[in-house]
């Protein structure tokens, strides 16, 4: 994620903030190695103020695209891609000039950042940038307007969700599973004329192939970044296994062995989510027996009579709590809060900075349940975060990395405990759960995000593959669910996939082109920061009961390392709240350590693994 945190066109054809481009007047026919710090500044400077104005045009392009889809409004959004797709490459070559000048960190730090270009660079060919700014909005558009049919009726993505969601009948989720999976075929081909592309681009700009562009945006080496990932996967993993386990046990017998055997992977279509990535929708499946009840928020939220406004003004409410300052009024005239009517939009939850400054707006379809009420406090964190750094440089108007950014408004969503809850009044103190409702709580949230830390591996994992060519457009598929029978134990219903499935193109994150392993470290480092702030605000009890709302002290603390955006290293942004330097997973078991011994207990006398 960076400057926009929108649909996908703009953060892969954009990513503006450490990456575009801009004319200069450096000529690359005729600079010798004799180029000066001076003339390095004097380049950046530039860079910059072209940046900063191309932004303030494509932002508004790509949302109004988001928000008004027909074929003209994805025109213009290719036309700026394009325009943003040249500048970027220019920009990054322009940039590899100075590799041979001794810069000040700064300016080299700047420099690395135009050089890596955007996530999806265009070669410096004619027609490529268009090209890729063409197939890039076209994708992502076959995603915002898909549509199946379903008996007799033609229904979207969230008629679809909803029942993968709340159905308990095994053959309508399959059926409904295998028809949202008909909107993607049609991607492969621009999908992977799109690989050959950014591939290219990537090449020019001295990596090997888009993955290891990727994997070079962590301040480390990109094989280093890999082990990185493992090692945190590798705490994790134990937890992770024991939910697997104790879910497939509750749908075996929830649907029997023809539906689901007990030893088997599990079929993604039984979990209640349309991906597989999070499997709060069957908690009800898996509830602890005698454990007490927990937190319905969906039904306080609708005994409440609140809107969808409401809602956001909630999550508002707890950042002015830890002292930041209200939303601009701006932010509630152009946010998209609730699905039009009267034509298409990208209803993929999103957050935005179209001005580098206050003009900051949510895009979502919300809906009145306490998935979206969670997913507002989200989308405001990037928000948030996106004004404390915007006195930063352009080039650092981004979190420190990108799981930076996705962990801050998942870290503030870990202080929705019911204590939370009766403070601001949707929870009758008489109605908290008692003590012994800990593990149902926290079953609830293993669900969601305990389950979904090897999808958050895996998607990248399969990206890396298609773009170094261990997987060929002939293999995409079958390399989708090799990796996520590898890392999640999960399956696909049915005896196979037909010949020309294109199963990934099924999740927005890949025909919207968004990196997601960002969404891995997202879901380590907000339970690293969740401890942190509990720790500052000296809380004492088990961490999951820990809730920062109204801790100004928490709030100044956070602000300080939000306001650095990318102008250091990402270790020294989080050393700066947390006091390390290391990412490290063991929150997650400290904080989950009474559900880890529910789910032994549980799964004692059965065999797991897949």
């Amino acid at each position: 994620m960076r400057k926009l945190l929108l649909s996908a066109a703009s953060i892969a054809a954009l990513n503006l903030i450490a990456c575009s481009q801009a004319p200069t007047s450096t000529n690359l026919n005729s600079v010798d190695s004799t180029l000066t710090v001076q003339e390095a500044k004097e380049f950046l400077e530039k860079a910059e103020q072209e940046i900063v104005e191309l932004s303030a045009f494509a932002s508004k392009i790509y949302w109004v695209q988001a928000n008004f889809i027909t074929e003209d409004t994805n025109s213009l959004a290719a036309m700026a891609g394009a325009q943003a797709a040249k500048l970027s490459t220019r920009l990054a070559n322009e940039a590899k000039l100075y590799n041979d000048t001794s810069l000040p960190s700064d300016l080299r730090r700047k420099m690395n950042g135009l050089k890596r270009g955007s996530n999806f660079p265009a070669p410096d060919r004619e027609g490529a940038a268009e090209d890729l700014a063409r197939i890039m909005t076209n994708l992502e558009a076959t995603y915002g307007t898909g549509k199946f049919k379903y008996k007799n009726n033609t229904i979207n993505l969230g008629e679809a969700s909803d029942i993968i969601a709340s159905s308990r009948d095994a053959s309508e989720l399959q059926k409904v599973w295998e028809g949202w999976r008909t909107i993607s075929p049609v991607m492969k081909e621009n999908y992977s004329k799109m690989v050959d592309i950014v591939n290219e681009g990537s090449q020019e700009l001295g990596y090997p192939d888009t993955g290891a562009l990727w994997r070079g945006g962590y301040d480390m080496d990109g094989e280093e970044f890999i082990k990185e990932a493992d090692r945190l996967w590798g705490q994790v993993q134990p937890l992770y296994n024991e939910l697997h386990c104790n879910t497939r046990a509750a749908l075996n017998n929830t649907y029997g062995d023809d539906v689901q055997p007990i030893n088997a992977p599990i079929r993604a279509d039984l979990l209640g989510n349309m991906w597989g990535q999070s499997w709060g929708n069957i908690y009800d499946l898996v509830a602890p027996e005698n454990a007490g009840n927990g937190v319905d928020i969906t039904q306080l939220l609708k005994e409440k009579g609140l809107n969808q406004k409401e809602m956001v003004e909630i999550g508002e409410s707890f950042f002015t709590s830890l002292g930041f300052e209200p939303l601009p009024d701006t932010f509630w005239k152009r946010s998209l809060i609730t699905k039009p009517k009267d034509r298409e939009v990208v209803c993929h939850a999103s957050a935005w900075d179209l001005d580098d400054q206050d003009d900051i707006r949510i895009k979502m379809c919300t809906k009145i349940n306490g998935e979206d009420f969670v997913t507002i406090h989200h989308e405001l964190g990037h928000n948030i975060y996106q004004r404390a750094y915007k006195n930063q440089s352009v080039f650092y108007k981004t979190g420190a990395n990108d799981g930076f950014h996705e962990a801050i408004g998942d870290m503030i969503a870990l202080s929705i405990t019911p204590e939370y809850l009766v403070k601001i009044g949707l929870l009758d103190p008489t109605d908290l759960p008692g003590d012994n409702a800990d593990v149902s709580l926290l079953m609830q949230q293993a669900m969601e995000k305990i389950a979904f830390l090897p999808f958050g591996l895996m998607v990248d994992q399969w990206r890396w593959k298609v773009f170094s060519g261990e997987y060929t457009p002939s293999e995409y598929n079958s390399g989708w669910w090799e990796l996520r029978e590898k890392y999640q134990g999960l399956r696909h219903p049915g005896v196979s996939r037909p010949d020309n499935a294109f199963d990934p193109g099924a999740k927005f994150h890949i025909p919207g082109n968004t990196p997601y392993m960002r969404y891995f470290l997202a879901h380590i480092l907000q339970f690293q920061f969740h401890k942190a702030a509990c720790e500052i605000a000296g809380f004492e009890g088990p961490l999951h009961e820990c809730s920062i709302y109204e801790n100004k002290e928490v709030g100044k603390r956070f602000n300080e390392m939000m306001e650095m955006g990318a102008s250091k290293p990402w270790p020294d942004a989080l050393e700066a709240f947390t006091g390390t330097r290391q990412m490290d997973g063991s929150a997650i078991l400290e904080y989950f350590d009474p559900l880890m011994s529910y789910l032994k207990d549980q799964n004692k006398n059965r065999s797991c693994g897949w």
